[in-house]
């Protein structure tokens, strides 16, 4: 699936995010993966703010991640955000690579549906606010 856009995220595994033997607790990842999807949003320029303030809210409605080979204390890890759905739902695809081999350590999507706050109902179609953004990255594409 040809993504729309893409970020890229170095960290290093803090000492906090692991357990006795030094490996990333794998509960870890997931808050790797929306700190990676709160740069995307932001880049989009459309993040949590943004949605709150357009009144739509766009909780995850299902994700899937798999855990390829352990991170441990001190690791440099690169975290890749994709968005490569976004006319019924958002999808982001993850992956969590080693800086320094590029084994690649976890990978996962996330999906994101729209709810209208003033009706707390469940959009079938992206909101006019978000097309209206995604437009702007189409229009980059296409040139």
């Amino acid at each position: 699936m040809k993504s729309l856009l893409t970020i890229d995220m170095e960290m290093q595994i803090p000492f906090h995010d692991v357990d006795s033997m030094g490996i990333t607790w794998h509960g870890n990842y997931l808050r790797y993966f929306e700190i990676a999807r709160c740069k995307l949003l932001d880049e989009l320029g459309y993040n949590y703010r943004q949605m709150q303030a357009s009144n739509y809210a766009w909780p995850i409605v299902d994700l899937q991640i798999k855990y390829v080979k352990a991170s441990t204390f001190e690791q440099k890890i690169t975290v890749r955000a994709e968005l490569v759905e976004w006319e019924n739902r958002l999808k982001i695809n993850y992956q969590i690579r080693d800086v320094e081999t590029g084994a690649r350590i976890t990978k996962g999507y996330t999906i994101q549906a729209a709810v209208d706050m003033s009706t707390q109902e469940l959009c079938f179609v992206t909101p006019d606010v978000f097309r209206n953004k995604i437009a702007t990255l189409l229009a980059k594409v296409e040139d």
